[in-house]
């Protein structure tokens, strides 16, 4: 089925017309994660989301992909080894979504850890998560410390170790993963919700839909059903009549961006916050991020709130590690909190809970996949569907192909591999600015879509009238349009947070565009006046939420 707006209403009939193998509830990564690898074996996958896609924890994490070095303190060997390894595996399936990050964790006098310990846990993490030489941990001295991050703090300072994280974006990780399942035949929608389920002789045998964009109801059917809700994994739970032992514990994590010019942070830095809580700084793209907390949450799961409190933690974790920079909650420009749906552990602190993924199955056949890391979702989705295929399999005599995802580029992805990815870009400029982008546009495209930038380059050269019209920037309208006709964006906030982030990293250019943006929108979707009103409050909602902290 086609990923796009326009083919909504046969998606929907589709939905309706057949019997699935697999029908998968919630599209973070996980689920898209699961979709992919169903399709990929020959499956008939279906997937549903209440949200937009990856609107919960997959668009609000600290956006690394990485092999949870901290993991290592807690003993967590096992799932240092497993996710560490599916680092590259991600990197390699989609290196226009993830890069490599040296990251600088630095040894002060009184730490919690010296120089011998950092030095032999990180050569631990590299042999664990199976790192490649060229980025094997270093040790270095103070000099070398103070000239990778000069504003790092020096009274103490004894040397860093110095090593690889990868940084993505999550969001569209999240939608280049769905896009790849939708193409290799799952069939997928945002903003539709399953109500409750269908049952056969005691066993779950499909779900009630919503769609909260048209309020039609409807039903599909399938063989197996999964629970990858992420958050929400609990509330499904209680629709199938089986919240019963395990349960999730929610904590919230929230991160703050400061521009360059306010905090010109040159080194991504791994650090200890005045409580012992570790804390990322992350240049990216003429900002620097930082975060995250970690602290219990029990409030509103689609909209976490951010609170002053938070802010300070991190202004506080800031000062105590750059003593030289003066900044306050003023200059945070934007921040988001994400919900991590840990499986519960009595007596335990947020920091301390285990984020390794669990699979409970119900009387029902009902199948739920909880915790778990970004990492990790194509592993998990592989161990998720290796279940549901031997299932199938014992119900039906229907065989299933191995999992298929190991060496599969996500869309976007095939680009040559991660080795090949500059000269792609390089090879793709000239094809850019043919299409009346500038060589940064061009530039900036391409690193963003990979192997799909040639369709925002053919929609730069032949709307280019439309884009003057509406008068919105021809890199912005080939995006805009890209994610109308090709990722299935329905609200403006989809667009400038998930489609591109610049909810997050360029808030600046959504207040600047957002009316234009707005109002082709509603000229493509026809909206009333009230609807169009409506999204628009959605969008100055969201940006009030990503800049203002609540009390």
């Amino acid at each position: 089925m086609n990923f796009s707006n326009t083919n909504r209403k046969k998606i929907v009939e589709y939905l309706k017309d057949r019997e699935f193998d697999l029908l998968v509830i919630g599209g973070g990564i996980t689920g898209a994660g699961i979709a992919l690898d169903a399709a990929t074996r020959g499956m008939a996958a279906a997937l549903v989301e209440m949200q937009d896609f990856g609107a919960g924890t997959s668009s609000r994490s600290t956006k690394l992909i990485h092999g949870g070095l901290r993991y290592l303190k807690q003993f967590e060997v096992k799932l240092v080894a497993e996710v560490g390894k599916e680092r590259a595996i991600v990197y390699e399936n989609g290196p226009h979504v993830t890069t490599p990050e040296w990251m600088l964790l630095p040894i002060y006098k009184g730490g919690t850890s010296g120089k011998f310990s950092i030095s032999v846990g990180l050569s631990l993490y590299d042999f664990l998560a199976g790192v490649k030489k060229s980025e094997r941990r270093k040790m270095l001295n103070i000099n070398e410390t103070v000239e990778k991050e000069p504003l790092i703090k020096k009274e103490g300072l004894k040397g860093s170790g110095y090593y690889v994280e990868y940084r993505t974006d999550d969001a569209r990780l999240t939608i280049e993963v769905m896009k790849k399942a939708v193409e290799k035949g799952a069939a997928a929608l945002n903003y539709t919700k399953a109500e409750k389920f269908l049952y056969e002789n005691g066993n779950v045998r499909g779900a009630v839909i919503i769609d909260h964009l048209s309020g039609e109801r409807y039903e599909i059917r399938a063989k197996k059903v999964v629970n990858a809700a992420g958050p929400w994994v609990d509330e499904v739970r209680e629709k199938d009549g089986s919240k019963t032992g395990k349960t999730l514990k929610h904590t919230k994590g929230v991160h703050i961006v400061i521009d360059k010019s306010k905090f010109p942070l040159k080194q991504a830095v791994y650090f200890d916050a005045p409580d012992g809580r570790m804390v990322f700084a992350i240049p990216r793209g003429g900002k620097a991020y930082v975060g995250t907390t970690d602290t219990f949450y029990d409030a509103d799961l689609a909209s976490p709130i951010i609170t002053s409190a938070d802010r300070k933690y991190l202004i506080n974790a800031i000062h105590y590690m750059f003593p030289q920079t003066n900044i306050s909650e003023e200059d945070i420009e934007s921040s988001w909190a994400g919900v991590r749906p840990l499986i519960h552990e009595e007596g335990k602190d947020p920091s301390e809970i285990s984020r390794r993924d669990e699979i409970w199955e119900s009387e029902s056949g009902l199948i739920t996949i909880a915790g778990g890391k970004l990492t990790g979702y194509r592993k998990m989705a592989e161990i998720v569907v290796d279940l549901v295929s031997g299932k199938l399999q014992k119900e039906t005599g229907v065989s299933y192909k191995e999992c298929q995802t190991k060496n599969l580029a996500i869309s976007g992805g095939d680009v040559g591999g991660s080795s090949f990815f500059s000269k792609y870009i390089a090879e793709q400029i000239t094809n850019g600015i043919k299409n009346g982008l500038t060589n940064e546009e061009a530039k900036f495209l391409i690193s963003m879509y990979g192997s799909n930038a040639p369709i925002l380059f053919d929609i730069s050269g032949k709307q280019k009238t439309l884009a003057d019209q509406y008068e919105l920037p021809l890199a912005l309208f080939a995006q805009l349009q890209y994610a109308l006709e090709h990722e299935m964006a329905a609200t403006p906030v989809d667009f400038f947070y998930r489609r591109t982030g610049m909810l997050l990293f360029n808030i600046a250019g959504v207040r600047k565009w957002k009316d234009e943006a707005v109002n082709y929108m509603a000229d493509y979707f026809e909206w009333d006046e009230q609807t169009t009103l409506n999204r628009k409050e959605e969008l100055e909602k969201e940006i009030k939420k990503a800049s203002v902290p609540d009390c």
